[in-house]
């Protein structure tokens, strides 16, 4: 093992105890490699994330402390005998990567070596664990032991224009950036939304070029626009904004987008980054919603017709129902909200007399790298900054404050929040 933290013996992490809303600041041992493929990370930043309150509420029912977090960046300071410059027939950080060089971590594991790995499907990889678990100790701390390192972790050193990234928007890319992307991806990717994108009926707008069937009429005009609704405008819900945003003004797509949220202060803070990102586009319009008004905004917008596709971002049993609320018949539902195990509040006859497609899960952020990593270039405006009433991020803080901290993101009263575990 190459390592650099051999003097070391304890680092302060915060950690959480069962059964809930127990966070505490304590000092534990330095991780150390246990494995061949195992790195250590010295952290820089980590953040604070929506999905780490099922931990803190007590709602992923674990039983056991952990330290918390699945969102780090830092530097590389141990690796295991698995990474060595003859390594071959492996992803190529074993070969490529060393000691000293800057990292992002995906929110999960993945080996980059079995079947859902070598398909893009990385979130499900056979080996597959999630960070700020009992199992895989998380990135609140100043240190942490990272597993399948070759295949989980994404090295900084060879961005193009990395001079330009600040390391606050750096941390976006291990979670809430790469899955906006994706929900904005998966929504306009989807079978039933591809008519609007490609101007073509159903189903020939997913099939190779033909003649097409002379019964079906001219598009008119309303049926070249795609209506679409962001439920949920947490960090997560603003950057699937921002992503469905860029998306459709790239491909110069007609649209309504409708981003809703109940907290005034959420939909304040979208309004604010869309005068910033709007820009001059001539394609569409983007609205910012209460709950308690959306659906007769959408049925004006629509003509009663509904959205092309709603995009949950919340991960609870109202947003799922709003969702089938706002859609339109043959329209799809993407959730990429982290769910408990309360049923889906929809009946099967509901979803077949509407024929509406439901789209769940986790995102394969080690996949979705590449194209969050673009949108992080072109989005500095309010990606790279910090504390602006258009910035994304709130605060960098220390650990010292992080009790208060998790108990004002848990009541909804503070926005996306850094760590530095060395302030």
């Amino acid at each position: 093992m190459t390592s650099m933290i051999e003097a070391l013996c304890s680092q302060r992490a915060v950690r959480w105890h069962p059964p809930s809303y127990d966070i505490r600041i304590e000092t534990l041992p330095i991780p150390e490699i246990e494995h061949p493929d195992d790195a250590i990370v010295k952290i820089q930043l980590a953040g604070l994330c929506g999905s780490d309150l099922h931990v803190y509420r007590g709602t992923a029912r674990l039983t056991e402390p952990c330290i918390m977090g699945h969102e780090f960046i830092g530097e590389v300071v141990a690796l295991g005998t698995g990474f060595h410059s003859s390594s071959t027939g492996r992803p190529h950080l074993y070969s490529t990567l060393h000691v000293g060089d800057k990292v992002v971590s995906p929110f999960t594991v993945s080996c980059g070596e079995c079947h859902f790995c070598r398909v893009g499907f990385t979130c499900r990889c056979v080996e597959s664990c999630l960070f700020g678990t009992p199992l895989t100790p998380g990135g609140q701390a100043q240190y942490v032991r990272v597993r399948r390192a070759g295949g989980t972790l994404y090295s900084l050193q060879d961005i193009p224009d990395g001079s330009l990234l600040a390391d606050s928007s750096l941390l976006l890319l291990c979670d809430i950036l790469p899955t906006g992307v994706f929900a904005a991806f998966q929504a306009l990717s989807h079978a039933k939304t591809l008519p609007f994108t490609t101007r073509q009926p159903y189903p020939l707008s997913a099939s190779p070029p033909q003649i097409g069937d002379v019964s079906f009429l001219p598009f008119c005009e309303e049926d070249k626009s795609l209506t679409m609704a962001v439920i949920g405008l947490g960090p997560v819900g603003v950057c699937t904004c921002i992503a469905l945003l860029d998306m459709l003004v790239t491909r110069k797509l007609k649209f309504n987008v409708i981003a809703i949220d109940p907290n005034e202060a959420r939909r304040a803070k979208m309004a604010s980054i869309y005068s910033i990102i709007g820009g001059n586009q001539q394609f569409g319009e983007f609205q910012v919603a209460d709950t308690s008004d959306v659906k007769e905004l959408v049925a004006h917008l629509t003509k009663g017709v509904g959205c092309n596709a709603v995009l949950e971002v919340v991960g609870n049993t109202s947003a799922l129902r709003l969702a089938y609320e706002l859609v339109r018949p043959f329209g799809c539902i993407n959730s990429v909200g982290v769910h408990s195990d309360h049923a889906v509040p929809y009946k099967g006859v509901e979803l077949y007399d509407k024929n509406v497609s439901l789209d769940f899960g986790r995102c394969p952020v080690r996949a979705m790298f590449p194209m969050a990593l673009e949108l992080l270039l072109k989005r500095q405006d309010v990606l790279g900054s910090v504390g602006g009433e258009s910035s994304l991020v709130e605060k960098v803080a220390s650990f010292d404050d992080a009790v208060q901290i998790y108990d004002d993101f848990d009541k909804g009263k503070c926005g996306k929040v850094l760590f530095d575990p060395f302030k």
